[in-house]
């Protein structure tokens, strides 16, 4: 969920993204389709960087349960009001990373949905052209935990999607099993992070790859393709296309 300019102030921007993701049916329409390829009711799906849970609401569409973390107060706080009374959603107010602990979550105030655990990304995005009054105005402590460890405590989900802001390759990095399907959100600005996800998904098993550029919901390859071929389809990629999700899909 890169890109999204908000109003300033944490209030105003959380608002803002409950409008932009929870209002579009069409939009719902096409990710409802999209992940239709993945999930089946009844299945577990991981939401991993949940924001304001549009993501969730899809999957529950779906008929999935959901496992959804979400370490900013604000957008976990939304999760709840919408869905605080639905059994199959459990809202984990954590960061997820490559060890159980603590981590330091940079707020982006004005704009929540690009808060952040990577110093990296902060850093990528300075002066890049498209980030131009991006700031990351605070600093909180939040749990971090890793997808092994929900997993022992949650069961085996059949789809996790991962947007971090950056922290993608650690989040898999704390994960030693096999998932049917994983998503993981990729930057422009950051490619180098897309090319570690890749390969400790090589190192997992074998898996085929996918993408959708932005918020298409739209997969742009007619055939999943290798780690390799999709390496070399996000570097040639240019600049402005930003961002998107790259599907990870196991073969039997």
């Amino acid at each position: 969920m890169t890109g999204v300019a908000y109003p300033k102030g944490t209030a105003k921007a959380i608002a803002r993204s409950l409008r932009v993701y929870h209002r579009d049916r069409e939009h719902h329409a096409a990710m409802d389709a999209l992940y239709s390829g993945f999930l089946k009711p009844g299945d577990l799906a991981f939401d991993v960087g949940a924001h304001v849970g549009d993501r969730i609401s899809s999957f529950r569409r779906l008929g999935a349960r959901v496992v959804a973390l979400e370490p900013q107060p604000g957008p976990a706080r939304a999760i709840r009001l919408i869905h605080g009374r639905d059994r199959d959603v459990t809202l984990v107010q954590a960061a997820c990373g490559d060890r159980v602990g603590t981590v330091t979550l940079r707020i982006n105030s004005a704009n929540p949905t690009v808060s952040t655990v990577s110093e990296q990304f902060v850093g990528a995005a300075h002066g890049a052209e498209g980030w131009t009054g991006q700031v990351w105005d605070r600093e909180i402590t939040v749990p971090c935990t890793t997808l092994d460890a929900l997993i022992s405590r949650y069961g085996e989900p059949a789809f996790i999607k991962i947007d971090v802001e950056g922290f993608e390759a650690n989040v898999l990095a704390g994960l030693s099993r096999r998932v049917p399907v994983i998503s993981f959100e990729f930057t422009t600005i950051q490619r180098d992070v897309a090319e570690g996800c890749l390969a400790l998904l090589e190192t997992l098993g074998p898996y085929r790859f996918n993408v959708a550029l932005g918020e298409s919901q739209f997969l742009e390859l007619a055939e999943e393709a290798s780690a390799e071929a999709m390496g070399g389809f996000l570097r040639d990629l240019p600049h402005s296309a930003n961002s998107g999700d790259v599907y990870a899909v196991l073969q039997r």
